[in-house]
Formats: structure tokens, C-alpha cells, sequence
């Protein structure tokens, strides 16, 4: 009597239909989630050329790049359409920058309090088109009011060649006087009224989209 019983629950347990119908579908996942292959890494993915490997591999050997030389040359060339790179720099060279920017530029020329004293026109890009080049160490920072400008100079020679506006903390004003000569085509100029900035940037339709991408 007792081994029958004890048979029966053996029996019981073994066949009981929840377990029965769980365990297939936890077999069948488990065999999924082993079964499927990841995908290639990002890196990876990046190096499939296909057909235009050889042809890839071809112009940097004849333009003496390196991967990463060849790489930069195209994303620069489908990032920058239509623009043009430009370089400057303070008065004693310290300071080397490289921006990608129109030929034909549009200049601000502001008569806040300290624009108006050093004579601060300007043309603002994204910081993605900004390139500081040499004197990252020579730099000094004035800052006042809101300290949101971040009015940069050279420490050796004084000369502002470029700044972070308080309308643009996203991007760069360029002073285009300290562009060097040839790839200048035209110049804009627009006046806005920083005695009264507030106003003056709510107010205005296209400098806060300047500094976007």
C-alpha cells in the first residue's frame, strides 16, 4: 500500500501538465538565444567596402593618406558641402585655429559694452566647425554680467581671433580680420543692438540657428 502510493506521486510529479507544456518552450528559448549569432561590432561594419575596396585602397596610396587621413577627407567633404576651410590665427602666431565656414560671410557688428570698445565683429559657426590648431596653452578668458561670453585672447599679443557669444554658447565667433587672405569671397555685415541684447537676440529670426550643425 505505501509503495503504491509513494509510485503514484512519483508518477504525479513527473507528469504533471504544467511542467510538461513549460518545459518545451524553455528548451525551444534556451536553443534560440544560443542559435543566434550577434551582430558584426560598428567598427567591423565600417570596414566592408565591397566592390570599392581596391578602389579605396588605390586613392590612399596615391594620395599618400592614412585611414584615418582618407576618412577625415570624406566626412569633411560630405559634412562641409558647399563650405570652405578657412584659417586664422592671433598676431603673433601663437594661436592657430581652422574653420569650415561659406565663402561669403555674415558679420555681426554688436555695440554692447565690450564689443563696441574692441571692435568685436563677427560670424559664428557650430563648434563641430571649429578647429583649434596650436595655443591651446596661450589662451587667457575675460568674462563679466552673465559670464555666459566667453571672450577669448592671446595671452602673448592680446588679439581676440575668435570667441564663445553669449547669444551662442554652442558655437564660435570668428573674427573674420584675422582670417588669413584667399578664401573670402564676400562679407555681410549686420548690426544688432547689445545695448539692448535681450531684445535684440528674441527678436531676431536666424543667429540662434547659427551655431546648429
Amino acid at each position: 500500500m505505501g509503495k503504491t502510493k509513494a509510485g503514484a506521486a512519483r508518477k504525479s510529479r513527473g507528469s504533471s501538465p504544467a511542467a510538461a507544456a513549460a518545459a518545451p518552450s524553455l528548451r525551444g528559448k534556451a536553443r534560440r538565444r544560443v542559435g543566434k549569432k550577434p551582430a558584426a561590432p560598428p567598427a567591423l561594419r565600417l570596414l566592408e567596402l565591397g566592390a570599392q575596396r581596391e578602389r579605396w585602397v588605390q586613392f590612399q596610396e596615391r594620395q599618400r593618406l592614412t585611414g584615418e587621413e582618407a576618412a577625415r577627407l570624406l566626412l569633411d567633404t560630405f559634412e562641409y558641402r558647399g563650405l570652405v576651410k578657412h584659417t586664422g590665427g592671433c598676431h603673433c602666431g601663437a594661436i592657430r585655429f581652422e574653420v569650415w565656414a561659406s565663402t561669403d560671410l555674415h558679420i555681426f557688428d554688436c555695440n554692447c559694452s565690450i564689443c563696441i570698445k574692441k571692435q568685436n565683429r563677427h560670424f559664428i559657426v557650430p563648434a563641430s566647425h571649429f578647429k583649434l590648431l596650436t595655443g591651446a596653452d596661450n589662451i587667457a578668458t575675460y568674462t563679466f554680467n552673465t559670464h555666459r561670453a566667453q571672450h577669448t585672447f592671446c595671452k602673448t599679443c592680446g588679439v581676440q581671433s575668435f570667441y564663445t557669444p553669449r547669444s551662442n554658447p554652442d558655437g564660435y565667433g570668428i573674427a573674420p580680420h584675422c582670417l588669413d587672405e584667399g578664401t573670402v569671397r564676400s562679407t555681410i555685415m549686420e548690426e544688432i543692438n547689445g545695448k539692448e541684447w535681450e531684445k535684440a537676440v528674441k527678436e531676431h529670426k536666424t543667429i540662434r540657428s547659427m551655431s546648429k550643425p
